[in-house]
C-alpha cells in the first residue's frame, strides 16, 4: 500500500526481514512515530481497531470469530491490536497452521504483557515467541528528518573504516529546534511555530487521557504532568527514585512512592521514557561498576514540553542543554543500530570514570562514546574513552571496535591517537 508522501525510514529494513523470516511481525513504539505508516508501507490490506465508526463492531467480531478479521491480502496489518487482544491468540494460530512468512504486521502503542490487568475474557494466552517476531519503533533520526548529511554511516565505523573526514551543517541553534520539535513525522510538514506544538499536545495527551487508560486506573493529569517535569528535569542522569519522588512531592505531598511508581510504569508501557541500562563489562580490576539506569525520554521534545521550554530557552541554560543534546544522540543511535541488532547502555564506575552511551552488538562487538557539546570537552571525552578501554578485560571483553566523541559541532575527523570526532549532523545507521 504505497503512499507518495511516506519518508522511507531505517525501520524499513528491519521490517523487510523480519517479514522475510516470520509469520507475524508485532511494531511496537510510542503514538505518532510513524508505526502505522512503515506498516502500510509494507502491507497489502489494512485494518484499523480503533476506528471510530466500526469499533465496536469489530470488537463484537473479535470475541464471536476472530479469525474473520484476519481476512485480507497479506501482509496484513492489524493496527493497534491491542484494542481487541484476543486477536493476538488468533494470528498466533494463524501463523501455526500456516508456515507462510510474512502474513500479518500488528501495531502497538502501549505495552500489553502476559501480566497486565486484562479482563479475563482480554486474557493473551500464548506470548507468541517463535511465531511473532517484534521491533520497537522510535521517533525519527536526524538522518531520516534530513537534518543529518549521513556522510558517516555507524554501520562502516564497526566495519572498521579507516578514516572519516567531512562536515555538519547544523548549528546549535539548529540542534536546539531539533530538540524541541523532535522527530515526530506529522511536525516535519509544519512551520517552525507550529512543528514545536506537536510535542506539546503530545504531553497534553499523555496527562489528560493516556496515562489513565494504560491499565484502566484513574490517573490525576496534574499528578502526571508533575512526574515528567521531575523526569525531565533529571534527563540523562542516573537519578533515583527517592530524588524523583522528592521533586514530585514539591508540588504533591499526597504521592507515595506505591503511587510514583504505578504513574512511572504507566509511561514506561506507552513508550514515553526508555531508560538506559548500565553496561557491567569484566574489569582488569576490582573497580566497582554502578548499576543504576539513566533517566530517559524516547525522544527529547517530551521533556521540553514536559517543563514548557523552548529553542531560546534551552540554549540560555547550556548546562541542561548538554544533557538534552545527549538525549537526542540517544535517540538517535537506538534508531541507528536497529538494524546492526544492537543495544544502547551507559558506562559509570565507582571512581567516576564513564561513557555516556555504550553500543553493544549481539555478536559481542563493542564501541564507547563519549557527548561532548563543544570542541573544547572533546580532549576530555576522548581521555575518559581510552581509560576506559584500558579497563576492560579483553580476556573475557574483545577491545572495543572503535571509540567515539560524539559532538554538536562541524568537523567529523579520526584523531591521531585513532578516537573518531563525529557532529551528529554527519551520523547515520
Amino acid at each position: 500500500m504505497q503512499n507518495d508522501h511516506y519518508i522511507p525510514r531505517i525501520a524499513d529494513y528491519t521490517l523487510q526481514k523480519k517479514l522475510r523470516t516470520s509469520g507475524a511481525v508485532l511494531i511496537t513504539g510510542p503514538k505518532w512515530c510513524g508505526k502505522t505508516w512503515t506498516a502500510l508501507n509494507a502491507a497489502n490490506s489494512v485494518i484499523y481497531l480503533q476506528d471510530p465508526d466500526k469499533r465496536l463492531s469489530y470488537l463484537k467480531m473479535a470475541q464471536t470469530s476472530p479469525s474473520y478479521l484476519l481476512k485480507g491480502e497479506q501482509p496484513r496489518l492489524i493496527d493497534e491490536w491491542q484494542t481487541a487482544t484476543v486477536l493476538w491468540d488468533a494470528v498466533r494460530f494463524a501463523v501455526d497452521q500456516n508456515p507462510k512468512k510474512g502474513q500479518f504486521i500488528l501495531t502497538g502503542s502501549v505495552v500489553v504483557d502476559e501480566d497486565d490487568d486484562l479482563l479475563p475474557d482480554e486474557k493473551m494466552e500464548h506470548t507468541g515467541t517463535g511465531r511473532i517476531s517484534r521491533m520497537r519503533m522510535r521517533p525519527m533520526s536526524l538522518y531520516e528528518s534530513g537534518e543529518s548529511n549521513g556522510t558517516v554511516s555507524l554501520k562502516e565505523l564497526f566495519d572498521g573504516t579507516p578514516d572519516v573526514v567531512s562536515t555538519s551543517d547544523l548549528s546549535i541553534e539548529d540542534l536546539a529546534f531539533a530538540i524541541c520539535r523532535g522527530g515526530w513525522p506529522s511536525s516535519l510538514s509544519l512551520d517552525k511555530e507550529d512543528a514545536l506544538d506537536v510535542a506539546k499536545d503530545y504531553i497534553d495527551a499523555v496527562c489528560e487521557r493516556d496515562a489513565a487508560a494504560v491499565d484502566k486506573s484513574q490517573k490525576d493529569p496534574d499528578r502526571v504532568r508533575n512526574v515528567l517535569k521531575s523526569l525531565a528535569r533529571n534527563i540523562s542522569t542516573m537519578t533515583t527514585d527517592r530524588t524523583i519522588m522528592g521533586d514530585v512531592c514539591s508540588n504533591d505531598t499526597s504521592i507515595s512512592d506505591k503511587t510514583l511508581e504505578i504513574y512511572i510504569r504507566a509511561l514506561r508501557k506507552l513508550f514515553i521514557i526508555e531508560d538506559v541500562k548500565a553496561w557491567q563489562p569484566s574489569l582488569r580490576s576490582k573497580t566497582g561498576i554502578r548499576t543504576s539506569d539513566k533517566r530517559q525520554f524516547v525522544d527529547p521534545s517530551l521533556a521540553v514540553a514536559a517543563i514548557g521550554a523552548s529553542p531560546k530557552r534551552i540554549l540560555e541554560d547550556f548546562n541542561y542543554f548538554g544533557f538534552l543534546f545527549e538525549s537526542l544522540c540517544v535517540r538517535d543511535l537506538r534508531v541507528y543500530t536497529e538494524p546492526l541488532r544492537g543495544t544502547i547502555k551507559h558506562y559509570h564506575d565507582n571512581s567516576d570514570l564513564e561513557a555516556d552511551i555504550i553500543i553493544t552488538l549481539d555478536d559481542g562487538r563493542w564501541a564507547a562514546v563519549e557527548v561532548k557539546l563543544g570542541s573544547r570537552e572533546i580532549e576530555e571525552g576522548a581521555e575518559n574513552l581510552k581509560n576506559l578501554a584500558a579497563k576492560i578485560d579483553n580476556s573475557k571483553n574483545p577491545a572495543p571496535q572503535f571509540l567515539m566523541v560524539l559532538t554538536g559541532g562541524e568537523f567529523a575527523y579520526r584523531r591521531d591517537d585513532g578516537v573518531y570526532v563525529i557532529p551528529l549532523g554527519c551520523l547515520r545507521d
